[in-house]
């Protein structure tokens, strides 16, 4: 696992949060047909001038415990490796092992 990756994709959650809400305003300026088109342009312009990691679409699901990108469990936000070491060992509640 990289360092880098996971500094990235903090810094890129910590900016979504911060432009989200001026980010969906332009949306709706742009995505409304009413508007002047010149209003609607500058709004355009406005949203791609924006910082590379403020689009939701950057942010990924990562393993809080040791960073993996893969085979994220969401509902615990651990990689499949991490939940299953910490499952046996008990250390998650309402988790325990298949029968079968």
């Amino acid at each position: 696992m990289h360092l880098c990756t996971t500094i990235r994709d903090k810094i890129a959650r910590q900016l979504v949060v911060e432009h989200e809400v001026t980010r969906q305003a332009l949306r709706t300026l742009v995505r409304n047909p009413s508007l002047d088109l010149d209003l609607r342009m500058r709004a355009q312009l406005a949203l791609n001038s924006f910082p590379r990691y403020t689009r939701p679409s950057v942010v990924s699901n990562r393993c809080t415990e040791s960073g993996k990108g893969r085979g994220i469990i969401t509902d615990h936000k651990l990689s499949r490796i991490v939940f299953r070491d910490r499952a046996l060992a008990g250390e998650l509640p309402g988790v325990k092992k298949s029968v079968f």
